[in-house]
């Protein structure tokens, strides 16, 4: 199905005021949803002593979120599909408008974890609806690429800026790192059902794969709750085991339903296309490495190096930056060297940025030792991040376009969910039994880098695989079955398409 805003948006240098605005409500929305993730980190210790929570309860605040994310990706993504994607984005955000609200004037534990979890929920359909609203409003090529670097942008501004405001906010009081998204949130709703396009609800001929929807749902959400609960339970744990197993299982009942039933959430079809499987690989590890790094160096300068909330938050300050300046010049870098190049050059950066931070030292220059690999860090967050989100969308039919939103953000989560858990396990086993002086502590540390940059490397390779030595200028054929044809020709520079 194609947005009445379609044909106007062909061209990247005419865009509508109404446009324009679409954009801004689902960038607002990309925005809030990487912010609290990351807002809500440095808030903790205040969290803790103000409710009196346990370190075991206190991680909850986090996994909630994480946990409601996570596992309603792959509902949410095709929910929005079916039921139509302005009315699963406005719903939900007004949903996240609300948890917000609740998060900020909560007096107890479980209630804030309560909190936490809706607005992960509610996340879990913004997401997907807004991403699917983007690609299907504007045309696949050079207006695309434009919108999806804009919005991807916002998204890792919002993470990275997410530190800064809860340094600044803490301060006053942690209930306002709770609060500020929802006066945000409200704006963006307002203005959202007066400038998104109206969609109407797909053809659903086969009917709905509830089977699919209640095993796809209940595995992720008891993968991610294996994960996140392993480092505390134990790895080799009979309770950890057992979860995997049982996760296992209904991943597999899962998709035995989803290639028998008419109307699968997921056409697995989908992953037989090389170009959709490295960006769904490649998302898993450039989120999970990056997650990993984040905490890693957030421990580093806070624990070791005494830094408080603020000057922690200033030091991620340039690869944030970066990436918001560079949001209106990497759209054409794609249009002309396709994805496939740009994000193996933006993993190239990334492996480098992680082995500088190897370097560190207890008496490290900021200037020499952390600047270089936050200045790496934020261009290759500019080059890849937009590109694996353009090359997961390209020549995929609109009626599917949220559910592979949907898979890429269940991979992000998921790579995030995983990779974090494997690094604090090699940080704990790495760790000099009682001896807790600060080069110890640091020497604990290294193995856990030297895993996320092995991470990176993966991901390098993998995305390798996909560069051409010759490129070929090939119009893109989208069509529901999204042959390998399509989908290699929309791994190479992308050209527009009218529908």
């Amino acid at each position: 199905m194609t947005s009445p805003l379609t044909a106007a948006s062909a061209s990247p240098e005419r865009w509508s005021p109404r446009l324009w605005g679409t954009l801004i409500v689902l960038c607002a929305a990309m925005f809030l949803d990487a912010l609290d993730v990351s807002m809500v980190g440095v808030a903790l210790p205040s969290i803790g002593s103000e409710l009196n929570l346990s370190t075991s309860t206190l991680q909850w605040v986090v996994s909630g979120y994480i946990l409601g994310y996570g596992g309603l990706l792959l509902l949410g993504g095709r929910a929005a599909d079916l039921l139509g994607r302005r009315r699963v984005f406005l719903i939900a955000l007004a949903v996240f408008a609300l948890a917000s609200l609740l998060g900020g004037f909560v007096d107890s534990g479980p209630l804030l974890i309560a909190s936490r979890f809706i607005k992960g929920l509610s996340a879990a359909f913004t997401a997907p609806a807004g991403l699917s609203i983007i690609t299907t409003t504007f045309a696949e090529g050079p207006a695309r690429n434009r919108a999806l670097t804009i919005y991807t942008t916002c998204a890792a501004t919002g993470f990275s800026m997410g530190l800064v405001l809860s340094g600044l906010l803490t301060e006053a009081s942690w209930r306002l790192t709770m609060l500020l998204p929802a006066p945000i949130a409200v704006i963006a709703l307002i203005a959202g059902l007066k400038l998104i396009p109206r969609s109407a609800r797909e053809k659903n001929i086969g009917g709905y794969d509830v089977p699919g929807a209640v095993t796809g749902t209940a595995a992720m959400l008891l993968l991610v709750f294996t994960v996140v609960e392993a480092p505390e339970a134990g790895w080799a744990s009979a309770r950890t085991l057992l979860s995997f197993l049982a996760a296992a299982v209904l991943l597999a009942v899962f998709v035995r339903i989803e290639l028998r039933t008419a109307s699968p959430l997921i056409r697995l079809g989908v992953l037989r296309s090389g170009p959709q499987l490295r960006a769904q690989v490649g998302a898993m590890t450039f989120f999970g490495g990056y997650v990993s790094f984040q905490f890693l160096a957030t421990q580093y300068f806070q624990t070791l190096l005494g830094w408080s909330a603020l000057e922690t938050a200033l030091a991620f300050l340039p690869a944030g930056a970066l990436v918001a300046l560079s949001s209106t010049k990497v759209g054409s870098v794609i249009d002309r060297f396709g994805t496939p190049r740009v994000i193996v050059a933006g993993f190239v950066l990334l492996v480098a940025s992680y082995a500088l931070f190897l370097r560190v030292t207890l008496t490290p220059s900021y200037a020499s030792m952390v600047l270089p690999s936050m200045i790496l860090l934020g261009f290759a967050c500019a080059l890849v991040f937009p590109s694996l989100n353009i090359q997961a969308t390209n020549g995929v039919h609109d009626d599917e376009q949220g559910m592979v939103s949907g898979l890429l953000n269940t991979s992000i989560q998921v790579g995030g969910a995983i990779f974090l858990a494997v690094v604090t396990a090699v940080i704990t086993a790495s760790s000099h039994g009682g001896d807790a002086s600060p080069q110890a502590v640091l020497d604990s540390y290294r193995p856990g880098l030297i895993v996320v940059t092995a991470i990176a490397v993966a991901g390098l390779l993998i995305t390798l695989t996909g560069v051409r030595t010759r490129r070929t200028h090939e119009t893109v054929v989208v069509t529901k079955s999204t042959p390998q044809e399509t989908a290699e020709a929309a791994e190479r520079k992308p050209v527009a398409v009218n529908d």
